[in-house]
């Protein structure tokens, strides 16, 4: 039988074990260490009681509690329902303007509008509506279309240049590519349009150049973008006197515009979207616009 050695400081038995000079005492596990493995078992077996646990062949232990989280997620599910239900019927059935001004039904709807803009309309305008090149700024108080409701929603419905029966058709003139305009005079109106949202850009250069792009626009512009260049929403034609830029409004982009021609797409949201999801896209766009 061997002798316990013991370490003089602590006066702990030791296990035998030495590394480098430093002996592992042989010290007694915590009481609390105990205490808190007794309770741990004591929870388990409670919860293997009360709650579903063990898996027997093709079913499973209940648990006294009969605690289902399927019903659980159904019974949620139909509660929500319940309370979609109630909002959606009053955005079915009221008008534009009625919900627009109800905080109430709009905070609803904000919530529902945000969701169906991401799941389908932020790959091309940007998560903030904020557009991107060849998508228009959603936000802004400039749509090619009108920016009411109701011309919103038609558009949804129908698209543009699209296959819909209905849908909205537009297109700009490749005026430089087909040979409508020569080069210089390409030139001439890219810079008086310029001119119109960007009078600065004007510095510098001649004034006949302006007077000449300014003639040409009268006879080949004016006809969709209107005579003060203001825009025309029965064609789409975009109002080029404010400073929103569907492919952008500097030199390149605009003379690239104006040679080459624009024709955007936007699809057809009648066989994707229900009419009410589309009606609360309308009400999430229309509350998203900034008149500024």
């Amino acid at each position: 039988m061997g002798v316990i050695e013991r370490d003089p400081y602590t006066g702990q038995a030791t296990t035998g074990h030495e590394w480098n000079g430093i002996k592992e005492l042989n010290t007694p596990v915590p009481r609390p260490v105990y205490f808190f493995l007794i309770i741990t078992f004591l929870f388990s077996v409670g919860y293997w009681v009360l709650m579903p646990a063990w898996p027997v062949g093709v079913t499973y232990t209940k648990g006294l509690l009969g605690i289902d989280q399927r019903e659980i997620l159904a019974d949620s599910l139909k509660e929500a329902a319940l309370d979609r239900g109630t909002w959606t019927q009053r955005v079915e059935s009221e008008s534009y303007k009625d919900i627009l001004a109800d905080k109430t039904l709009m905070r609803s709807v904000r919530e529902t509008g945000h969701t169906l803009f991401g799941d389908n309309c932020a790959a091309c305008h940007g998560a903030k509506a904020l557009g991107n090149k060849g998508y228009p700024n959603l936000t802004t108080a400039s749509w090619l279309w009108g920016g009411d409701p109701e011309a919103i929603a038609e558009t949804i419905r129908v698209g543009i240049n699209t296959a819909h029966p209905q849908t909205r058709t537009s297109q700009m003139v490749a005026f430089g590519r087909d040979g409508v305009l020569k080069s210089g005079e390409v030139d001439d109106v890219v810079a008086y349009v310029r001119s119109l949202s960007d009078p600065a850009s004007a510095k510098g250069i001649d004034a006949k150049k302006l007077a000449a792009g300014k003639a040409l626009f009268a006879t080949n512009c004016a006809s969709c973008h209107g005579d003060n260049a203001t825009g025309n929403t029965e064609l789409g034609a975009p109002n080029l006197t404010d400073k929103f830029w569907i492919y952008g409004g500097d030199l390149q982009s605009v003379t690239d515009t104006v040679w080459s021609g624009r024709q955007g797409h936007m699809p057809s949201w009648e066989g994707r979207l229900s009419p009410l999801d589309r009606k609360i896209l309308t009400l999430h766009l229309t509350d998203l616009r900034n008149p500024k």
